[in-house]
């Protein structure tokens, strides 16, 4: 099963120094029945999309939580196990945590399959969304507007074996 776990840059440096994706359970993004059913599509790869968006989310929420970092959203797509991934179903429909998931951690770093960074120009919008999220939770147009404008900048994709460089570990 396909899952995308939120991280910062610096989450991902600390999961390639120890070789792994969470200690106990974490969260991740994945296609659940209430993405689906949100999201109205029977196109997988759609519906991956969406969740994959769902983490750029979460990870827009951990570098509004940690300012020192480098304002840049990161994705795992990691292969889990059939189970190993399970969404919470008291949750139904609740918009904040549509394809939400419980990973059963720690996961190796080896069974990533790609990871998604924003590029440097997206560091700008990041930054100002991460700084607008809080007022965009309460309702604020006008910081939802910040918000959704870090959504305009697609994450790039990278192959596990550039992580090195991704964090600066390369060389």
């Amino acid at each position: 099963m396909r899952v995308y776990v939120p991280l910062t840059l610096s989450g991902l440096a600390e999961a390639y120094k120890t070789g792994e994706l969470g200690a106990g359970p974490f969260v991740a993004y994945a296609v659940t029945p209430a993405l689906r059913e949100w999201y109205l599509s029977d196109d997988i790869e759609e519906l991956e999309y969406a969740a994959l968006n769902r983490a750029a989310l979460a990870s827009l929420r951990l570098l509004a939580l940690d300012p020192g970092t480098v304002r840049r959203r990161v994705v795992v797509a990691l292969d889990v196990p059939e189970g190993a991934a399970v969404a919470d179903p008291d949750h139904g429909l609740d918009p904040g945590s549509l394809g939400e998931v419980r990973v059963d951690g720690p996961v190796p770093l080896t069974k990533a399959a790609a990871v998604h960074v924003d590029s440097g120009e997206a560091e700008t919008d990041v930054t100002a969304a991460a700084d607008a999220l809080g007022a965009a939770d309460t309702g604020d147009d006008d910081a939802q507007f910040v918000v959704d404008g870090a959504e305009d900048h697609e994450l790039l994709w990278f192959a596990t074996q550039e992580i090195p460089n991704l964090v600066g570990l390369g060389d």
